[in-house]
């Protein structure tokens, strides 16, 4: 009889899930009674600085047409499962910490380097017992910032060059790339896609063609010679669950001229040398970033954290930007209002401004700001969230389309799209929601979709992060539009 060969790829998937949260295979007896495997129960901790939107559904969109802009917005019900967001704005201060944990990461990469003297303790490629193990860098061992020797300041000012006009000590943001890896479980669990092609069609009688060839597209990365980022999509013949790994390459250093280069004949250089440098806006939203430095910092706070967790980590979900669906029902609040607050107006009877947006033509000081303000500045909303209208939009997930939600399930909707490099630019739309501080009235309501490509920094988009929780046990909560 012959043995039907086990499934590589579908093991594979499930064994981060499998792994160390099994619980023993015997169970107590009761009279012949199936009883259940038990194992200790898990909390999920709240993660800092986030809140929880609990699931529930929404009918999503503007059920009245825009007759200020023109624009049909799609309304559809749907529902979602509950999920933390960040109750504000990723901060400059936040961001900051990113790109010197990048900076710094590649300074210890020097020092283990023989060509900068090579010590290793930068850097552990030995367990205690002196065998061999994967390679990470000793963040224990502090960077000789202040007592360096010749070698050490020859791997520390690598990463710096002079300026050729005022002569000052820059850092070389080129340098400052993060590579990541994800896992695309999504695509690895389709039917279509699995190793045994007995598995990959389950609803026929036709006879498998053992010999078919699956194609599989995967992202991939790497540095030249030159020091230039190359990104590669490759179409192969499916092989293995690594067909699903991708890897990326992302600078992450913010373009801070984007406030020269957003804004034609304005006098913004300010802005440009100071408003990520200066200590003056640690609080305020990060901009000038794009979607790929948004998903590039996603990975890395998840990784971050799991670091911390031990053997709790495998419970977690990662981090992530919010899907377009996530957002705008996390903004409406729990009485699902246009605003994130609960009037239709703007303001309230005291002339106070609910958001930092361009109240008037030219007017953007009325409101309190003339570009951005401190994140959580304004109230929250209904779920404990600041800055769901105004300050800066923000990206999402969601690959943008005219059709929006049409095109969506009505259970926790999305519509993703990895682009690839040589995908023509109207595949690399991405949605932006809640509007900024120089959008009028109509377009910081939560409804309100937007776009912009993916690659593109701007000084008006930021973003949140989100993590779905591992279980959502409140009581179902639908939300009435008023």
């Amino acid at each position: 009889m012959r043995v039907k060969p086990i499934c590589i790829l579908t093991a594979f998937i499930g064994a981060w899930a499998m792994v160390s949260c099994m619980g023993s295979s015997s169970s107590t007896v009761t009279g012949g009674e199936i009883t259940g495997v038990k194992r200790s129960a898990f909390s999920e901790p709240s993660p800092f600085g986030m809140v929880a939107v609990k699931k529930g559904s929404l009918k999503i969109g503007l059920e009245e047409s825009d007759s200020l802009w023109g624009a049909e917005t799609p309304v559809r019900e749907i529902s979602v499962d509950g999920f933390w967001m960040d109750e504000m704005e990723v901060s400059n201060a936040k961001y900051r910490q990113f790109v010197n944990w990048v900076r710094d990461s590649i300074i210890r990469e020097r020092l283990a380097d023989p060509a900068y003297g090579g010590d290793e303790t930068y850097k552990i490629e030995e367990d205690k017992e002196g065998n061999p193990i994967t390679p990470y860098l000793n963040w224990n061992k502090a960077i000789p910032w202040k007592k360096a020797n010749e070698d050490e300041q020859r791997a520390i000012e690598s990463l710096y060059y002079v300026h050729p006009i005022d002569g000052t000590m820059m850092i070389d943001a080129s340098q400052l790339n993060y590579r990541y890896e994800i896992y695309d479980y999504v695509t690895a669990a389709q039917r279509k896609y699995r190793l045994d092609p007995e598995e990959r069609d389950l609803n026929t009688d036709h006879t498998v063609d053992p010999g078919e060839v699956i194609m599989i597209s995967k992202d991939t990365a790497w540095i030249d010679d030159d020091g230039v980022i190359r990104r590669e999509t490759i179409t192969r013949p499916l092989s293995g669950p690594w067909d699903f790994l991708n890897t990326y390459i992302v600078n992450v250093y913010p373009d801070t001229t984007c406030w020269v280069n957003d804004f034609r004949n304005a006098d913004n250089e300010r802005y440009m040398k100071l408003y990520f440098s200066n200590p003056a806006y640690d609080d305020y939203p990060v901009v000038g970033v794009s979607w790929e430095q948004a998903n590039a910092f996603c990975a890395w706070r998840t990784n971050f954290l799991l670091r911390g967790l031990g053997g709790m980590a495998k419970q977690i979900q990662r981090y992530r930007l919010p899907t377009e669906v996530e957002w705008e029902f996390a903004a409406r609040g729990k009485s699902a209002s246009m605003f994130p607050w609960e009037s239709g107006e703007v303001k309230s009877d005291k002339d106070c401004y609910y958001a930092n947006f361009k109240p008037d033509r030219g007017n953007y000081t009325e409101d309190g700001s003339l570009i951005t303000s401190k994140c959580g500045a304004y109230s929250a909303n209904s779920n404990g969230l600041y800055d769901m209208a105004g300050n800066v939009a923000e990206w999402t997930s969601t690959v943008y389309t005219e059709a929006g939600v049409e095109s969506m399930s009505d259970m926790n909707p999305e519509l993703s799209y990895n682009a690839a490099k040589e995908d023509p630019y109207r595949l690399k739309k991405k949605s932006v929601r809640g509007g900024s501080w120089k959008d009028p009235e109509s377009m910081i309501r939560s409804a309100w979709r937007s776009y912009e490509y993916q690659n593109q920094p701007r000084s008006y988009i930021g973003f949140r992060c989100v993590r779905s929780m591992v279980n959502d046990n409140s009581k179902q909560k639908t939300q009435k539009k008023k």
